[in-house]
């Protein structure tokens, strides 16, 4: 019976979902059970959503936008967020009305189901009575129980961005290094919202990503083989392009400790870092990775073929470290210095292959800087997408027709630095082909990133189609690691 009225008032509780008119569109409000608890405000316009904890029973409180309505959008954008503080009051009296009625149907729904188990039972009459005054009793907890333990309550100090659509459930946020304070972050939510209210008044301005092709952008794994599974997560079936540095030393064992990495994408391009070595490079050769190289790939039998290689449609070159070590001498250091001689290569051979090219992969940003200013202060005729490593920091710049991405360090700085609080971290490139009418251009990067402790993972979405674009610092180096020297000094 007990089990009965339990049933009963979880299945009320789970297929019941209920419509809200507010003044700018409607809603809909449902609870899925099972999670842990949380406020959570979905947005399938923008595919993005905000998720609080302070919902105390296991189950996720949802509030999903349906509709909008255009005309009030435009007073929302015009208002600005005196207004939004009005919808934000609509929202939380529709969330009383939706769990008095969701309360009121459990507990009816517990009664219901504890007292046709307690008929079942086929007790004798004054034993059936206190049966069905129990499932009376379950019913009231059941409905005390959503009333108490599904309201949201405490402050909006730690919440969690999040879109559909992929393995990692990545964040969309605007919120950098923000403080915790519930005010600010209240403020954010608001901004937001009058942010969404004014991309439905003119959605014109911003080019659809949806069904665009994507690419992911990872290096410096360091033998951190634990995060190969991620990047394939993130590809899901898609090109994957490494930016060097997957080992510390390139030799046999790390190459074969690694091997994996051949297969988290369709295809996956490489260019060699300055810990990868020349032995590691052929053997992934062999696997069917593409290695690139200033001379052209790298061919399984030891031999260059074309600079220039398609990959997803893309024309693609790249140049790999001018330090990558060579198994002759013991997969020697090296260092991370990079000359005006090897500058003043890179930039002959960028011309060379100028005009040829989508994307130019290269490891050390500070090799390409040169180059790439000079390419800016003259803008091509094409757009130009560069991938980027090295740093271990995430980066986006894009001015004058040329994009750098850089995705940070995909295996969180190496087994070695996991102490050292480093985020793992990815990029997503996405981009109109070139088989369209208008040709290939870069649109949207998303900068994702992991904390390898926890799991918990968040991106932001940098729009490339909007203007001049810098996130971070695609040249300056990371702050020096203290748990593993070797690695660090030799980045």
């Amino acid at each position: 019976m007990l089990a009965g009225c339990c049933v009963g008032g979880l299945l009320a509780t789970w297929t019941y979902s209920e419509p809200a008119d507010l003044s700018v569109g409607r809603i809909s409000l449902s609870v899925s059970p099972f999670h842990r608890g949380a406020l959570d405000a979905y947005v399938p316009l923008a595919d993005w959503g905000v998720r609080f904890p302070v919902i105390l029973a296991p189950a996720r409180l949802k509030v999903e936008l349906q509709s909008i309505d255009r005309t009030a959008a435009r007073r929302v954008a015009r208002q600005g967020l005196p207004a939004v503080g009005e919808i934000r009051g609509e929202a939380r009296d529709a969330i009383v009305v939706y769990l008095l009625h969701l309360a009121l149907l459990a507990g009816a729904g517990a009664t219901a189901l504890g007292a046709l188990v307690a008929a079942a039972l086929r007790a004798r009459r004054p034993r059936l009575r206190w049966m069905l005054a129990t499932s009376a009793l379950g019913g009231v907890a059941w409905a005390a129980a959503v009333g108490v333990l599904l309201a949201p309550r405490g402050r909006l100090d730690d919440p969690v961005y999040y879109a559909h659509g992929s393995d990692i459930p990545v964040a969309l946020s605007t919120v950098e290094a923000a403080s915790r304070a519930s005010g600010e972050l209240g403020a954010e939510v608001d901004n937001q919202f009058l942010g969404l209210a004014r991309l439905v008044v003119a959605p014109g301005n911003r080019v659809p990503l949806a069904g665009l092709p994507r690419l992911t952008i990872a290096s410096d794994l360091h033998n951190n083989v634990v995060a190969i599974p991620t990047i394939r997560s993130a590809a899901a079936g898609g090109p994957v392009l490494l930016a060097g540095d997957l080992t510390d030393r390139g030799t046999a064992l790390e190459t074969r400790a690694i091997g994996s990495v051949a297969h988290v994408g369709k295809p996956v391009v490489m260019v060699p870092g300055n810990h990868d070595s020349d032995d590691e490079a052929q053997r992934l050769a062999e696997e069917g990775v593409i290695v690139l190289t200033h001379r052209g790939r790298l061919l399984p039998d030891g031999r260059h073929g074309s600079v220039v290689v398609r990959v997803a449609g893309l024309r693609v070159a790249g140049y790999e470290s001018p330090n990558m070590r060579t198994s002759i001498d013991g997969y020697a250091d090296h260092g991370a210095a990079i000359t005006p001689a090897e500058q003043r290569a890179f930039a002959r051979w960028l011309a060379g292959v100028a005009g040829r090219v989508d994307v130019v992969m290269v490891h050390e940003p500070q090799l390409a800087e040169p180059a790439l200013r000079a390419l800016r202060a003259d803008p091509p005729a094409q757009p130009l997408l560069v991938v980027a490593g090295h740093t271990h920091q995430q980066a986006v710049v894009a001015r004058g027709g040329v994009v750098e991405v850089n995705g940070g360090t995909a295996g969180a700085g190496g087994t070695g630095n996991l102490t050292a609080g480093q985020q793992l971290g990815l990029a997503v490139a996405i981009y109109r082909p070139p088989s369209s009418a208008a040709g290939f251009a870069p649109l949207a990067a998303d900068l994702i990133q992991v904390d390898p402790g926890t799991g918990g993972s968040t991106a932001r979405r940098i729009r490339l189609d909007q203007g001049p674009v810098k996130v971070g610092d695609p040249v300056a180096p990371p702050p020096k690691s203290e748990t593993d020297e070797t690695t660090t000094a030799g980045r």
